[in-house]
């Protein structure tokens, strides 16, 4: 599996100390399609990030349990088989919130008193159980979730895997390192949910993707 992508766009709001908070940037691949092996690894690499002194630890897109790069690869009909086999597979590690099966990872949180931001392939467990969202959720050092964005438009293929989100997510929140947001990929070609963020006086812009073409490189520069 390629490795995702994250960029970070930070800026130091006038009223605030000078001080520049310590941000870490995970770029490790998860154990595809295996929840708790991912979330195992997720949990040791925020070890390592707050033994460095990070305040802020951000993962990929979909990091738990990984990307279904299969969708850009797999043709429709000939292969409905296997994409139906990942499909399962990917349905039964998605994560379950309801459920709190992001336990491992907000108990990290709690104990060394970070805020993460992670990407996850989400279960609904409270309406159909059997949508999976393009998620990114932010814990706070409390441990617990503080936001849940649901990428409002899943892109092209990934229609096939992931259901529409909605605009309840485009929250920035303040945290102790400043005023956290996330859009989730190409939804950062859209003007109004930048525009979302922007009007909330976001400070840290995070942008987890699976991208890495020329035209996300400057999209991520003019934003």
């Amino acid at each position: 599996m390629p490795r995702a992508r994250i960029r970070i766009c930070a800026r130091v709001h006038p009223n605030r100390e000078t001080a520049m908070p310590k941000l870490a940037v995970v770029q490790r691949p998860p154990k595809l399609l295996d929840r708790a092996g991912t979330l195992a690894d997720a949990v040791r690499s925020v070890e390592e990030c707050a033994a460095n002194g990070a305040q802020l630890v951000v993962f990929p897109e979909a990091y738990v349990p990984g990307y279904p790069v299969w969708i850009w690869r797999l043709r429709p009909g000939g292969d409905m088989a296997l994409a139906g086999t990942l499909h399962a597979q990917l349905l039964a590690n998605a994560v379950n919130l309801a459920a709190d099966e992001l336990a491992p990872l907000r108990a990290a949180a709690k104990k060394h008193q970070v805020t993460i931001v992670c990407g996850i392939d989400e279960r609904d467990g409270e309406a159909s159980r059997g949508t999976i969202y393009n998620t990114v959720v932010l814990i706070g050092p409390d441990g617990e979730i503080r936001n849940r964005h649901r990428k409002v438009m899943p892109t092209n293929p990934e229609r096939m895997v992931w259901g529409f989100g909605d605009g309840t997510g485009l929250q920035v929140l303040d945290t102790p390192i400043g005023r956290v947001g996330a859009l989730i990929c190409w939804e950062n070609y859209m003007p109004l949910a930048r525009y979302a963020l922007y009007g909330q006086g976001v400070e840290i812009y995070l942008a987890p993707t699976y991208d890495a073409g020329d035209g996300w490189v400057g999209t991520m520069q003019h934003i």
